[in-house]
């Protein structure tokens, strides 16, 4: 009898102090990318399959996505996505973000894609702008380096 309860006991500290990592939230109280920050996890994929409503303990991104350096071979954490109403940065800059240290960039503050926002993306030497308008701010799932080219900035 002992034994069954010292088994039970065992088991249910286990579960009681597993973490998963479908509830963890690494982010902590971080709702928005910052340069140098760490916090960001699978660059160059979705951010929008888990950071989206019903995504668990995720935060829900409004806009996020990932930036590489202009060859495409490694993600440039030395950059800023800012979202304008006019394209090739005219109009009226409606957010800025910044790019953390893994590359990514992501925002929970409410974006209101309803007219089209042109994203700018701003680098170390140089800019590179979208001439089309977006109205998502799921970035990754046409910049996947299959059908559209990755997020770039020099």
């Amino acid at each position: 009898m002992k034994f069954k309860f010292n088994l039970l006991f065992a088991f249910l500290v286990l579960l009681f102090t597993m973490q998963s990592c479908s509830s963890e939230n690494e982010y902590g109280d971080i709702t928005n990318s910052t340069s140098g920050s760490n916090a960001s996890h699978n660059a160059g994929q979705n951010c929008m399959n888990c950071h989206k409503p019903g995504g668990g303990e995720a935060p829900q991104w409004k806009v996020a996505g990932t930036v590489y350096n202009d060859a495409l071979t490694a993600t440039n954490p030395q950059a800023t996505v800012k979202l304008y109403t006019g394209p090739d940065g005219t109009g009226t800059l409606i957010a800025t973000l910044p790019v953390d240290a893994k590359g990514n960039f992501y925002t929970t503050n409410n974006v209101n894609f309803s007219a089209g926002l042109y994203p700018l993306v701003a680098g170390a030497t140089a800019t590179n702008s979208m001439s089309s308008s977006i109205t998502t701010g799921a970035c990754n799932s046409c910049h996947d380096g299959v059908s559209r080219s990755r997020i770039w900035a020099n």
